[in-house]
């Protein structure tokens, strides 16, 4: 027991006595979650009130319940409010009832790829999810991709979401301008974009602005264009990342005494 209790793990490597005592699965999974329960006897997997404790340490313990436990709609509500993604784990029948579904959505964007098909070209479902992740617009109906309210929301939650959108809406100026002026992104949006925008002088400045690592996904015809360099250099005070990037990209101008001056000076 203080074995388990220090790490649930470590039942892995207890004689298969203890993994068959229901205390001490109880207390693995207590502290490990999965990581206890994957190393009891399988007996446990039946055992619906431990099963229960289970997924309300980790909904991920689901997926190693018996499938009649899979069927019962308390286990599985429990697993998915602690982790919508373990949705994926439940029977069938509960990945079409929107009321689940649109739990674990609201839980977990991600749900939505362990959604039934017709849940994923439900509005109000895809809504939810985008709304928590807006990458989960992957997994949505082809129709709801082009989609200019819901693609608007998930970009503002995740602006590498406009990856995953319909292509006329991968051409929509505005949804574009907003995804590559997400500073909180660690990937800038301006890689996934229609390379006609990485061509367009406000769109890649508005993308630098937000992370001067986005240069590097700029038109390479703009590396020849001093004067547009020259803008990117007096903006936000980030000179010395424009300079950085200009650099590692080989670009001539950053050995430009002015360009260097201007980066200094920001």
């Amino acid at each position: 027991l203080e074995i388990v209790i220090a790490n649930g793990y470590e039942l892995e490597k207890l004689p298969m006595k203890f993994k068959k005592d229901r205390d001490v699965v109880l207390e693995a999974i207590k502290t490990s979650g999965l990581g206890g329960l994957q190393y009891a006897d399988k007996s446990f997997y039946k055992d619906r009130d431990l099963l229960l404790t289970a997924v309300l340490t980790e909904g991920r313990c689901l997926s190693r319940a018996d499938e009649n436990l899979k069927k019962d709609k308390e286990i599985v509500l429990a697993a998915i409010k602690q982790d919508g993604k373990a949705l994926e784990y439940a029977h069938d029948t509960f990945k079409k009832d929107k009321e689940i579904v649109l739990i674990a959505v609201k839980n977990a964007g991600w749900a939505l790829e362990h959604a039934d098909k017709s849940l994923q070209k439900d509005r109000d479902i895809v809504i939810e999810a985008v709304k928590q992740s807006g990458t989960a617009i992957e997994y949505a109906h082809p129709e709801l991709k082009k989609d200019k309210e819901i693609a608007l929301m998930a970009i503002k939650n995740n602006s590498e979401a406009i990856d995953c959108l319909d292509k006329s809406l991968k051409k929509d100026r505005d949804l574009v301008l907003i995804a590559v002026s997400d500073e909180m992104s660690f990937e800038s949006a301006l890689q996934f974009v229609d390379k006609n925008f990485k061509k367009d002088k406000e769109i890649v400045l508005a993308a630098v602005n937000a992370n001067s690592e986005a240069l590097a996904y700029a038109d390479k015809t703009l590396y020849k264009d001093k004067d547009f360099i020259k803008s990117l250099m007096i903006n936000k005070n980030l000179g010395g990342g424009i300079l950085n990037s200009l650099s590692e990209l080989k670009v001539k101008f950053a050995e430009d005494k002015e360009i260097i001056n201007l980066a200094i000076e920001n």
